[in-house]
């Protein structure tokens, strides 16, 4: 354990931020979960609701610094593309 108060508050901070972070990327999975669904089930509508619910997902989680910009463009184009080839 920490001696040093400023160490102290670094751990309490770390932990914060690791929580929400954790929140975070959980969200992103479940959004990505759900458009996988739709994908599986052929149900091309829903599939287009929960791609435009799960970019915004993955966009809110990079401009808060969870994920690299190229980790969410990556996420993005490959949940883009398996829509798209549906019909």
């Amino acid at each position: 354990m920490a001696n040093i108060k400023s160490a102290k508050k670094r751990i309490l901070v770390s932990n914060a931020n690791a929580e929400r972070n954790k929140a975070i990327k959980s969200g992103v999975k479940t959004a990505i979960k759900k458009v996988n669904a739709a994908i599986e089930a052929g149900d091309k509508a829903a599939a287009n609701a929960a791609l435009v619910e799960c970019t915004a997902a993955i966009d809110k989680a990079t401009t808060k610094g969870v994920f690299h910009k190229n980790t969410a463009s990556r996420k993005v184009s490959r949940l883009s593309k398996a829509v798209n080839q549906m019909a």
